[in-house]
């Protein structure tokens, strides 16, 4: 039976994949950083405890984080590495982004190296931050757009997450391990969220702007877009299983991205689907901010190499607002 071990496990992409590499028939465990979210997933899994389990792992950033993590018997065939922060409340860009990232990234590849030679590739949950660049955006953005951030400019909070997502490509160069690498560059990804994982206080920050839309934070004003692309969290995880099923996949990044949005369009399918929430939405003829001249993207390679069909945003919103009704909006 194929084995993988996937970081992370109580991320919100993550709780994702668990779902789709237990339909798959993969023997599965998480890594997380405590019992408690560790026995969450299991609970939320009755029926596959025999293809579940979990490890702690209680900071990825430590030296040798992983070294026991990786250990397993049978061994591991393949990990999936999705423990990396995201979020906006950066004190200290060091310490609370660029270490976890960028040690948890090659430490766990370090790791692999030394105390797996089984497992055979590697997939990294990366960004559509390693792509962009804020500064000059090209005609369209693919695959190979490498964002130009340096290790200097990274100490500018905004620019934290860009930095740190070129470690993995790098170790790989140099050290050239058994296993080969893939990594999944999303968007802003939306979707729903676990109800066994998740308080409105807690959800991810893509899905924040969904929180704030239907407990009527933008009845007045839509608040900016900021990025204009997006994509579904399950099109994100069903896109890293299938980085470890199709052999091509490796030695390859993937700009997996369902297309464009705004939040007015947003709040229009939000007001489809949602009638009961009118008085908590924007007016419908709120301004929308979508540009006129924007930057195109490809996102073909994810297509035709992993064969995903991405859903549409009506989908999205439905099923985002739904999970979140679940956990008390």
């Amino acid at each position: 039976m194929v084995k993988v071990l996937l970081t992370g496990g109580s991320g919100f992409i993550a709780a994702h994949i668990v779902d789709i590499l237990l339909q798959h028939g993969f023997d599965t465990v998480v890594t997380v950083r405590s019992e408690e979210k560790g026995d969450q997933i299991l609970k939320a899994h009755p029926n596959t405890k025999q293809k579940l389990s979990y490890v702690i792992v209680k900071d990825v950033a430590q030296d040798g984080a992983f070294d026991e993590a990786v250990k397993s018997d049978p061994p591991f065939d393949y990990v999936l590495h999705t423990a990396s922060p995201f979020h906006f409340n950066v004190q200290d860009p060091v310490k609370d982004f660029l270490d976890p990232a960028i040690k948890g990234t090659t430490g766990i590849l370090k790791a692999i190296k030394a105390f797996a030679p089984t497992v055979k590739r590697v997939v990294i949950t990366s960004s559509f931050a390693a792509i962009v660049n804020p500064k000059k955006a090209p005609a369209v953005y693919d695959e190979k757009v490498w964002n130009p951030v340096t290790w200097e400019e990274a100490m500018d909070h905004s620019q934290v997450y860009r930095a740190s997502k070129k470690a993995a490509w790098d170790f790989v160069e140099k050290e050239k391990p058994n296993f080969d690498l893939a990594t999944i560059n999303p968007p802003l990804v939306f979707g729903p969220v676990v109800h066994y994982l998740n308080t409105l206080e807690a959800i991810n920050t893509s899905n924040q702007r969904f929180r704030s839309l239907v407990q009527g934070e933008m009845k007045e004003k839509l608040a900016p877009t900021g990025n204009f692309l997006w994509v579904d969290v399950r099109d994100v995880a069903l896109a890293h299983v299938k980085a470890i099923e199709v052999s091509e996949a490796g030695g390859e990044r993937f700009f997996v991205t369902a297309g464009y949005f705004s939040n007015k369009k947003i709040a229009d399918a939000a007001r489809e689907s949602h009638p009961d929430l009118e008085a908590k939405l924007p007016p419908t003829d709120a301004t929308d901010d979508f540009p006129a001249n924007i930057y195109g993207f490809d996102n073909s390679k994810s297509q035709k190499v992993l064969g995903l069909e991405y859903r549409p945003l009506k989908q999205t919103v439905k099923d985002t607002i739904d999970s979140l009704l679940v956990i008390g909006v």
